[in-house]
């Protein structure tokens, strides 16, 4: 009879049963709870000194847990992000095996008062309009290569989209007749339609035309889907060409999301309402995007011009106004 107490079922429960099973959380969500426990179990048995296989609930404890946060921290040079992110993964499986086995509800409770760390928000980076423009500007559209390239970046810049949500398009997501738009599938499967420009429309014609449905809308050179690390290096490569001729992207460091950012930013001042903006995006919350407002100074300023205290004129001593006098000696 298999111990009930042996960590190793429980973990290989929680990331079947309940990952997939119960809580059906996206592939890349899976992929970083397994991550976290590949590298946890192994340290937890070295500390304990105990084959992974033999590792039981009882060991793997609180003082434990801090001790590997400490180490991918000190060690793997990790942020405190990441840091907090392994966590949230450890408080997960132990809240999963103390709900079906109440008997480790104290352990749980041990495993659960280890905190996050405190971290600061790193201001979002954004480009401005001649910004975006020195980068569209940049792709060869007389070469397939430059083609596809600005198509991809205009798209990025019409939709907002992930890196990811980029590489997974395929051309039957596509609406480029009558009025274009785009069905883009997000974190979690959540599916939203975006319009694109007419000018995104006819720059992802040329990608498209006489291809499958079936396929993906960008490819590299060797006709291969073109992945989000692919994406993200193309975007470098850009910008670096781009500081060239504009000499305030040297101040920022520019990426795929950097160009969500802007997207979100634009859409702003241009009056579009912050609701319309989540939905583009596809923010689940609108306290995500709410972080939009808070960053663009232009807007900052203009609001603070509408209750600007206008500037105080002096009307000198009352004594030397000759029509107040005259009319109080009038009285």
């Amino acid at each position: 009879m298999t111990n009930p107490s042996l960590l190793g079922p429980w973990v290989r429960r929680f990331l079947i049963e309940h990952l997939i099973g119960e809580r059906n959380l996206s592939h890349n969500t899976q992929a970083s709870y397994r991550d976290t426990l590949a590298l946890l179990l192994p340290f937890a048995a070295q500390a304990v000194k105990c084959p992974l296989d033999r590792l039981i609930i009882e060991s793997f404890s609180a003082a434990i847990v801090r001790r590997f946060l400490g180490y991918i921290e000190n060690e793997r040079g990790c942020g405190i992000a990441t840091r907090n992110q392994r966590l949230a993964a450890i408080h997960s499986l132990a809240r999963f095996i103390a709900f079906h086995n109440p008997e480790y509800l104290a352990w749980y409770t041990e495993i659960r008062a280890v905190p996050f760390k405190k971290t600061a928000k790193p201001t979002l980076a954004y480009l401005e309009k001649p910004e975006m423009d020195a980068l569209l500007t940049l792709p060869d559209r007389h070469t397939k290569l430059g083609c596809r390239d600005y198509a991809l970046v205009l798209f990025l810049y019409n939709t907002g989209a992930r890196a990811q949500e980029v590489a997974d398009l395929v051309i039957a997501d596509l609406t480029l007749k009558g009025s274009p738009s785009v069905r883009i599938v997000g974190k979690g499967g959540k599916v939203r339609h975006c319009p694109l420009w007419t000018s995104t429309a006819d720059a992802l014609n040329v990608l498209v035309v006489n291809r499958q449905a079936h396929e993906p809308v960008f490819l590299n050179c060797r006709q291969q889907p073109l992945t989000r690390f692919g994406i993200g290096a193309l975007i470098k490569r850009l910008v670096k060409q781009a500081r060239q001729e504009t000499p305030s992207l040297c101040k920022k460091a520019v990426s795929v999301h950097t160009i969500r950012h802007t997207t979100a930013v634009h859409l702003l001042r241009a009056g579009v309402d912050i609701n319309t903006i989540r939905a583009w995006l596809g923010h689940v919350s609108l306290d995500t995007t709410n972080i939009y407002a808070e960053i663009d100074l232009e807007m900052k300023a203009e609001a603070l011009a509408h209750c600007e205290v206008p500037a105080a004129t002096s009307t000198g001593h009352w004594r030397k106004n000759p029509d107040l006098m005259s009319f109080l000696k009038a009285l």
